[in-house]
């Protein structure tokens, strides 16, 4: 049996900037000794006794080679942060998994601390398929984390689920798997506008600015509380299916002047030594907003504005047929999705 050597080193611990006043931080610990290079594994202790931590969990050390491949086995990785909540917004989510499969995404890596039980099926489907990694995150058995991003308002110990963190874990987790990594929220669309897919887009983007590694998506609110007048999108298969019908809001809410819209990122990983939610460190490039856009299905920002006040954008209509065929074929592979669906609903006659 090969002898395991065990060194101890103290380590440097680096706080992110950014944690919203929350008293829990995303951190950082990074080990200084040149001796511990070649180690393989390592843990984290308060002891200064090495034999104290003989029982603790040790952790496999990734990217200890500093690489550049030109080919990876995915082009485009989405890291969603958290689900959390119970979340069972299942019609939204297979919709916006399907949209990403036509716009060239090939892996999507969830962190999951609560799901109902409509969702539960479609992400076993969507894992077998082997376009998903779910990362189990009970972070709410240890910690009370926060369902909002603001201490002062929404309390708790950590900020928004712990949502900083497990986004810097996901670019390390992929920056030799990935060219490259879209940082978003679950109701979130990365959505070009003037090319056909995320790699047309990405290629005209490194044409262009080939010194830029972090790219900027402004965030444009789809409000779910306005609806299309036609109707063309309340398909019967889908009334029973819990969750929000993204193709029935094609209304935006205008840009204010004396608003900056937040963004998410499309950011190379290797370049990326922390992120935060909207911004990184590093030399980065603002996307127009009729390139490419964030489409947001989520409750207004500006209620009070009034249909007639909102901007008409279809621009997730041109995937319809695709997207609608690929949604009922996910939904009915999940168990969710019977042939009765298809059928009209009756009213009852007196």
């Amino acid at each position: 049996m090969a002898t395991v050597k065990a060194e101890l080193s103290v380590a440097q611990v680096e706080m992110h900037s950014d944690h919203f006043g929350f008293p829990f931080v995303t951190t950082d610990v990074l080990c200084q000794s040149p001796s511990m290079y070649n180690v393989t594994h390592v843990t984290i202790s308060i002891h200064s006794d090495i034999k104290a931590t003989q029982n603790q969990h040790f952790l496999s050390i990734q990217n200890k080679e500093l690489r550049e491949e030109k080919i990876f086995p995915y082009n485009f990785t989405v890291c969603i942060s958290n689900l959390f909540g119970g979340y069972n917004n299942v019609l939204q989510f297979v919709q916006t998994m399907e949209m990403y499969k036509l716009l060239g995404v090939q892996r999507v890596v969830i962190y999951n601390t609560s799901c109902g039980q409509d969702l539960e099926p479609v992400l076993v489907h969507y894992r077998e398929e082997g376009i998903l990694e779910v990362v189990e995150w009970p972070i709410d058995q240890f910690l009370n984390p926060s369902k909002g991003w603001r201490f002062e308002e929404h309390k708790g110990d950590l900020h928004y689920y712990g949502q900083l963190t497990t986004l810097n874990e996901c670019i390390y987790r992929y920056m030799y798997q990935s060219k490259y990594v879209l940082l978003h929220d679950i109701d979130e669309i990365v959505m070009p506008y003037q090319h056909a897919n995320l790699h047309l887009l990405l290629e005209d983007f490194q044409h262009q600015h080939p010194r830029v590694r972090f790219f900027l998506i402004k965030n444009h609110i789809f409000p779910k509380n306005h609806y299309e007048d036609s109707g063309k999108f309340k398909l019967p298969q889908w009334r029973e299916i819990p969750g929000i019908n993204i193709l029935e809001h094609i209304y935006r809410e205008p840009s204010r002047e004396t608003v900056i819209n937040p963004t998410k990122l499309i950011v190379n990983p290797r370049h990326v030594v922390q992120t935060s939610v909207h911004s990184t460190l590093g030399e980065t490039f603002w996307v127009p907003p009729d390139v490419c856009r964030l489409v947001h299905v989520r409750v207004p920002l500006q209620g009070s504005l009034t249909k007639d006040q909102l901007l008409v954008d279809k621009k997730l209509w041109e995937y319809e047929q695709e997207l609608v065929q690929n949604v009922d074929n996910t939904l009915r592979k999940s168990g969710l999705l019977r042939d009765s669906n298809f059928l009209p609903s009756t009213s009852p006659t007196n």
